[in-house]
């Protein structure tokens, strides 16, 4: 029998490989009639995508990139919701050792402008509805060094999709990038500059499949349903990339979140196995439950999950909801596991215990010596864990160094918890200011500098507070410029501001307006002072 440790060891041997090929690894290999996806309409109509129509269509694709002048290592970034084109062009970049750049659909011009330009992306494939926000605008200049490719209607010199899935041209042969290959490049905010380039690796696949062996216990018979959005981490690694590396079939419902459709997916495509965000759970609590339910297993990321919600589940469900923890640098990494090999009493307010692959250490917050049973210090991950590929952000030599200790023994998660005698950690905070709301990190630079560059607005700083749907909501606190006075108006417009320029889900919910910021002697904005005051 296998046992946890050695599984680690094979996954990170597979796909670690120097001759591994992504292509192979996620879709090739596996039975032509086995189904890959399973896309589901608001109406509940449904159509499955076989492996073998999914290598057929991404092969089409692929040589139409290639005719286009796509080549191994380029960017090409998807603006895409759940659909079948999107998992097409997915496989289609993997097979051409090209990098996938995601971007969130709510994503406005500037957040996407800054994931694009300038870092070698050579295309944008982008859904119809998504199209005008690529249009030229002060965020997005008509020069550019990408090219536009839409499943709506072309603009200009855009490439309609439809044309590249109609390509008749040869197959290309699949690159194999090996284990250090760049699979995804991921952006990850953090608490000042821009969000930063995560690299993932095509051998951090070992972890990631191990969390869904594992930690989600995605078994045989099951039904399986992550919710998270493909644009962010959770949801690409886990609702696209592990079960195509596992050959097994994911739910994709190609609609925005309602609790109302989500309890009638759950029910009508009796799903045993669903994985989503605490927010969600919580929004779940306010509709109706439908009988006939047969879920199993209930798994949480993206943010604390409070003991109320997994007392519900219990209650209302049967089936408690185990909290799982992890980064978009590193994959999930401490969870309250479901594998039969690894299942465990919960306790309560704790994020689990490390997953196999993985050393977990809880370090002293001024220095790198671990912290006493039972005392909060610094999340760390051993560099020598097996299933750890992270090794710094792309072209961020300082912002990668701070993110180790300085012997390089130890990666740094930015997260504070208190790990007790049994081995299990409970989160406490964050040792920076980057927010986290409904299972999405939000670094306050980006939305400060938006603020900012209002003509009424001097300074800026933005903080989380505690909201009981989204865990965290982000207010601001502005220095009005000289002759400015606060009124609703001036609210309204840098709300809106922030929205046009980032996305609708990070504007402030609350603009408070104060003579001057908090600030240590060096000048840097004291925002744990500004939690204490305006934590109402």
């Amino acid at each position: 029998m296998t046992t946890p440790i050695q599984r680690a060891g094979q996954l990170r041997d597979e796909y670690g490989a120097a001759d591994a090929n992504a292509a192979e690894l996620l879709c090739d290999r596996h039975p032509a009639d086995a189904v890959a996806f399973t896309f589901v309409a608001p109406d509940l109509g449904s159509v499955d995508l076989t492996f073998g129509e999914l290598r057929a269509r991404s092969e089409r694709v692929a040589a139409a990139l290639v005719e286009l002048g796509v080549r191994e290592g380029d960017r090409v970034a998807t603006l895409m919701g759940k659909s079948q084109e999107l998992v097409v062009a997915l496989l289609a970049i993997w097979r051409l050792g090209a990098v996938h750049v995601p971007l969130f659909t709510a994503f406005a011009p500037g957040a996407i402008a800054m994931r694009v330009n300038g870092n070698g992306t050579t295309f944008v494939i982008t859904d119809g509805a998504q199209r005008d926000k690529l249009a030229p605008s002060a965020d997005l200049p008509a020069e550019r060094d990408w090219r536009i490719i839409t499943t709506g209607t072309p603009v200009g010199d855009d490439v309609a999709f439809q044309t590249l899935l109609e390509n008749t041209g040869p197959a290309p042969e699949s690159v194999a990038i090996g284990g250090d290959g760049v699979l995804v490049e991921l952006f990850t905010s953090g608490t000042t500059g821009t969000p930063k380039a995560v690299p993932m690796r095509l051998g951090g696949m070992a972890g990631v499949v191990m969390y869904l062996e594992y930690g989600i216990d995605y078994a045989d018979g099951d039904v399986f349903w992550n919710i998270a959005d493909p644009g962010w981490a959770y949801g690409l690694y886990i609702a696209i990339l592990a079960p195509m590396a596992t050959g097994r079939r994911s739910l994709l419902v190609c609609a925005a979140f309602d609790p109302a459709l989500t309890w009638r997916v759950l029910k009508e495509f009796g799903i045993t196995n669903f994985a989503a965000a605490p927010t969600v759970y919580r929004a779940l609590r306010h509709a109706p439950i439908p009988d006939g339910l047969v879920l199993r297993h209930l798994s949480s990321a993206g943010e604390p999950l409070t003991p109320d919600v997994i007392t519900w589940s219990r209650q209302a469900l049967g089936v408690e909801i185990r909290d799982h923890y992890g980064q978009t640098e590193t994959g999930m990494t401490v969870v309250n596991a479901w594998h039969p090999d690894l299942i465990a009493e919960i306790k309560t307010g704790s994020m689990g215990k490390p997953m196999p692959g993985y050393t977990v250490q809880v370090l002293q917050l001024d220095s790198d010596d671990p912290a006493a049973v039972g005392e909060a210090g610094r999340v760390a991950i051993a560099t020598s864990s097996p299933l750890l590929t992270f090794r710094g952000y792309r072209n961020a030599p300082e912002s990668s160094a701070a993110r180790f200790t300085a012997d390089g023994e130890w990666y740094l998660t930015g997260d504070v918890a208190a790990l007790d005698a049994d081995g299990y950690l409970t989160f406490a905070s964050r040792d920076d200011d980057v927010i986290l709301m409904a299972g999405y990190r939000i670094g306050p630079f980006e939305v400060e500098s938006v603020l900012t560059s209002h003509d009424s607005i001097s300074e800026a700083a933005v903080i989380g507070v505690p909201d009981e749907l989204r865990g965290e909501v982000l207010i601001a606190v502005a220095v009005l410029a000289p002759g400015v006075g606060p009124d609703e108006a001036l609210t309204a417009d840098l709300q809106q501001l922030v929205k046009q320029k980032l996305a609708a889900h990070v504007y402030p919910r609350r603009i408070h307006y104060v003579p001057e910021l908090p600030k240590t002697p060096s000048g840097k904005v004291q925002r744990f002072l500004l939690r204490a005051q305006f934590n109402d």
